[in-house]
Protein backbone atom coordinates (compact mmCIF):
# COMPACT_ATOMS: atom_id res chain seq x y z
CA UNK A 1 0.00 0.00 0.00
CA UNK A 2 1.40 3.40 -1.00
CA UNK A 3 2.07 6.10 1.54
CA UNK A 4 -0.38 8.96 1.78
CA UNK A 5 0.60 12.16 -0.11
CA UNK A 6 -0.02 14.28 2.99
CA UNK A 7 2.40 12.13 4.98
CA UNK A 8 5.01 12.27 2.22
CA UNK A 9 4.84 16.07 2.29
CA UNK A 10 5.85 15.98 5.97
CA UNK A 11 8.64 13.40 5.93
CA UNK A 12 12.33 14.25 6.10
CA UNK A 13 15.47 12.31 6.92
CA UNK A 14 16.01 12.07 10.70
CA UNK A 15 19.79 12.52 10.35
CA UNK A 16 20.35 15.35 7.85
CA UNK A 17 16.74 16.67 7.79
CA UNK A 18 16.71 16.68 4.00
CA UNK A 19 14.23 15.24 1.52
CA UNK A 20 13.86 11.54 0.81
CA UNK A 21 12.82 9.60 -2.27
CA UNK A 22 9.87 7.28 -1.74
CA UNK A 23 10.13 4.18 -3.93
CA UNK A 24 6.71 2.54 -3.68
CA UNK A 25 7.68 -0.58 -5.64
CA UNK A 26 10.51 -1.31 -3.18
CA UNK A 27 8.66 -0.05 -0.09
CA UNK A 28 11.56 2.18 0.98
CA UNK A 29 12.38 5.79 1.66
CA UNK A 30 15.83 6.60 0.29
CA UNK A 31 18.30 9.34 1.20
CA UNK A 32 20.63 9.73 -1.81
CA UNK A 33 22.96 12.09 0.07
CA UNK A 34 23.76 9.57 2.81
CA UNK A 35 22.99 6.52 0.65
CA UNK A 36 20.76 4.88 3.24
CA UNK A 37 17.32 3.32 2.87
CA UNK A 38 14.56 3.23 5.45
CA UNK A 39 12.00 0.44 5.32
CA UNK A 40 8.26 1.07 5.17
CA UNK A 41 6.41 -1.60 7.18
CA UNK A 42 2.63 -1.90 6.90
CA UNK A 43 2.47 1.65 5.48
CA UNK A 44 4.50 3.00 8.42
CA UNK A 45 7.89 4.59 7.64
CA UNK A 46 10.58 3.31 10.00
CA UNK A 47 12.77 6.42 10.14
CA UNK A 48 15.15 5.26 12.84
CA UNK A 49 18.85 5.71 12.03
CA UNK A 50 19.67 2.36 13.66
CA UNK A 51 17.11 0.64 11.42
CA UNK A 52 18.42 2.14 8.16
CA UNK A 53 20.56 0.13 5.78
CA UNK A 54 23.39 1.13 3.46
CA UNK A 55 22.66 1.14 -0.26
CA UNK A 56 24.97 -0.27 -2.94
CA UNK A 57 25.98 1.68 -6.04
CA UNK A 58 23.58 -0.42 -8.14
CA UNK A 59 20.66 0.26 -5.79
CA UNK A 60 21.53 3.97 -5.66
CA UNK A 61 21.33 4.16 -9.43
CA UNK A 62 18.08 2.19 -9.52
CA UNK A 63 16.47 4.30 -6.77
CA UNK A 64 17.48 7.65 -8.26
CA UNK A 65 16.35 6.67 -11.76
CA UNK A 66 13.08 5.00 -10.77
CA UNK A 67 10.32 6.86 -12.64
CA UNK A 68 7.84 6.15 -9.86
CA UNK A 69 10.05 7.68 -7.15
CA UNK A 70 8.52 10.65 -5.35
CA UNK A 71 10.47 13.22 -3.38
CA UNK A 72 9.21 13.93 0.11
CA UNK A 73 8.69 17.40 1.55
CA UNK A 74 6.48 20.27 0.51
CA UNK A 75 6.13 20.37 -3.27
Amino acid sequence: MALDSFLLDLLEDPVDHGTLIYIDSKNVLYNPRLRVAYEVRDSIPVLLPDESRPVSDEEHLAFTQDPTGRTTGQQ
